[in-house]
């Protein structure tokens, strides 16, 4: 009962903190092509130094030269740095900082998926505030607007274009920690399908789901406003009605410009409201398996939902009834419905019910931190300890 207590008030304190943000002020450039568009917006902008900040695989598949060669006809000289891993840590940053400084960049364009973007912010954020980027950890750390910063997601999944802030891990214990300013959010981005359509169906799939976790967890958190509300409920119809599309057609370039609009929104539906239990243990498995997020998320999404179901289902009915998947009155059965339309689109896309990584073992340092990080987060009900285990419990497979 006292850690319920203390949790609602911390949540009414942050509560007022949030509503006295600034609103989300950027630039969007969407559809094929959107990308150049970008490219012309930064030239005009005045920027003739860029730091291009993404990962080794898109360079080697391509997606950067055209972008490239885009910005070099606009008088922009371009350097690149691909040293961008899967939840990217504080060295990974450092590494870039010293690209920006070689190349005395003048603003930073962030290309690929949300660890990509979240280096990026973090150099822009620690390129004009000491160079320290460990000391931007927390909230409201970046003082100084960052140089200027834009994006390309290559992903439709982590929102991270249009979000206040970053995930980024400790070098060492590779425990997540977060940057989060409003001065963060990139001043313009391109939603450019074009480039997505090369994106193999497994990250399509696992990368949708993230987007869709994120859109459900804001519908349902607390603190969610009419805002919020209008563009989750608008990402949850779009991602339940184009993902099995991208995935099984992922050449489909209308799909892929749909789910990352719906990407988008869920990204500006959780700048309002933050992540939930979902992401506190996804996070989880993320450090200790080194589970990619995406995938991670839709695992333990419906578990979740199901373990919360006393305190969120009203809100999932109503999901419900907006997507047409039931028309029952009964709150509880009408949530029951929509958790199965979830557990049904995970199965379309092939992901697997549990983990084969997970061991009973790691089910305490697991669980514990899930609930610290939990306590922390708008959820329409604390999880406890047990609560995860049992949800541990349901991920494990079958030897």
């Amino acid at each position: 009962m006292l850690k319920t207590a203390i949790h609602k008030i911390y949540l009414t304190l942050m509560a007022t903190v949030v509503r006295f943000m600034p609103p989300d002020v950027f630039t969007l450039f969407a559809g094929e092509s959107s990308s150049k568009q970008l490219a012309r917006h930064i030239a005009n902008h005045g920027s003739r130094r860029l730091l291009i900040v993404s990962d080794k695989p898109l360079v080697d598949l391509g997606l950067i030269t055209p972008i490239v060669e885009e910005c070099k006809g606009l008088g922009i000289e371009c350097q690149v740095f691909d040293g961008v891993l899967p939840d990217p840590t504080f060295n990974i940053v450092d590494d870039g900082l010293e690209v920006f400084k070689s190349h005395n960049a003048d603003a930073v364009l962030a290309i690929g998926g949300g660890s990509s973007i979240d280096t990026g912010k973090t150099i822009a954020s620690a390129a004009t505030n000491g160079f320290e980027p460990r000391k931007l950890a927390g909230y409201f750390k970046v003082k100084i607007p960052p140089i200027p910063l834009y994006a390309i997601p290559t992903t439709s999944g982590t929102g991270s274009e249009v979000t206040k802030g970053a995930v980024i891990a400790d070098s060492d214990t590779h425990l997540k920690a977060y940057v989060a300013d409003p001065k963060m959010v990139p001043l313009a981005v391109a939603l450019d399908p074009g480039l997505l359509t090369g994106m193999p169906p497994a990250i399509t799939a696992a990368t949708g789901m993230d987007a869709l976790t994120h859109a459900i967890e804001a519908y349902i958190s607390v603190w969610c406003n009419p805002r919020c509300e209008r563009y989750a409920l608008s990402a949850i119809k779009m991602i339940f009605a184009q993902l099995p599309t991208a995935y099984s057609e992922g050449s489909n370039i209308a799909a892929r410009e749909q789910l990352s609009l719906a990407a988008c929104y869920a990204g500006l539906a959780i700048n309002d409201t933050n992540i939930g239990n979902v992401h506190a243990l996804a996070h989880q498995l993320g450090r200790v398996y080194s589970t990619p997020h995406g995938l991670a998320n839709a695992i333990v999404l419906p578990y979740v939902l199901e373990t919360m179901i006393d305190a969120c289902g009203p809100r999932l009915a109503s999901l419900a009834r907006e997507l047409s998947f039931s028309d029952s009155r009964d709150d509880n059965e009408a949530a029951k419905v929509f958790i199965s339309k979830v557990v049904e689109l995970n199965s379309i896309l092939n992901i697997p019910t549990g983990l084969d990584k997970l061991a009973r073992s790691d089910f305490g340092d697991i669980a514990k931190a899930a609930t610290k990080e939990g306590s922390l987060l708008p959820v329409p009900r604390l999880m406890n300890k047990s609560e995860f285990d049992s949800v541990l419990e349901r991920c494990l497979l079958p030897s």
